[in-house]
């Protein structure tokens, strides 16, 4: 069992089968793993995405870093909504945002944060690293390293790192293990190479596994053979 964990949630997950918005059983199946994870006292952070609501690819004819920020401002959406699922079944829970809106959520202050953890909250991390032109992998990737998780954990939509897509190529080839320079040398399309650069440099391993699978989060967390390992 790792002690202290990053999950890596995308936006597109929390919203099931609709693709887009919020569906709230997607949302209890995920919390419940995670409430159950950390009853076995896992410490536990999370990163979310915001592709449910906005991705920053969508806005063609606007400026870069104003359609990335309202990318930002989707995840702090989707944070908020797990933030509120989670604390339902009891658990205390913050929310962090590396841009600034006090009202809503506290700024990301890494001291803090692992304040929270020695406080026995879960730890949310909203608006990736709060700049343009970096995905929420590389948010991910950034947050693991700092509050020093022992396990990068990507929750992803197939059960583990293919060759080629497993939805549209029926002989697609699924790898168990991987290194680094394997993920950055055939370009396979688990995270961006910033990511992959950073958990590399800091040796921080990545399990990619399927968010749907039964226990699987708890399965990955256990370190039991689940999906795609990166190291």
């Amino acid at each position: 069992m790792y002690k202290r964990v990053l999950l890596k949630i995308s936006g597109e997950a929390l919203a099931g089968v609709e693709r887009t918005g919020i569906n709230a059983e997607t949302v209890d199946h995920i919390v419940t793993q995670v409430v159950e994870l950390k009853s076995r006292g896992t410490d536990i952070g999370i990163v979310v995405g915001g592709g449910n609501f906005w991705r920053g690819r969508q806005g063609t004819n606007m400026d870069r870093v104003t359609a990335d920020h309202m990318g930002m401002i989707a995840t702090i959406m989707n944070a908020l909504a797990l933030q509120d699922a989670i604390e339902k079944k009891g658990v205390p829970v913050r929310v962090q945002t590396a841009l600034n809106i006090p009202s809503v959520a506290e700024p990301f202050i890494l001291r803090k944060a692992l304040r929270h953890f020695e406080c026995e909250r879960i730890v949310i991390f909203a608006c990736g690293t709060g700049n343009p032109y970096f995905s929420t992998d590389s948010g991910a990737a950034l947050r693991a390293i700092e509050i020093k998780a022992d396990v990068l954990l990507m929750a992803k939509n197939v059960d583990g790192v293919y060759d080629s897509d497993p939805k549209t190529h029926k002989n697609a080839k699924k790898f168990d293990e991987l290194s680094y320079m394997d993920v950055m040398n055939k370009k396979l399309s688990v995270m961006d190479l910033t990511s992959v650069t950073l958990c590399m440099e800091n040796k921080i391993p990545i399990v990619a596994f399927a968010l749907d699978s039964k226990n699987g989060l708890i399965k990955a967390a256990s370190g039991e053979r689940i999906g795609t390992i990166i190291r």
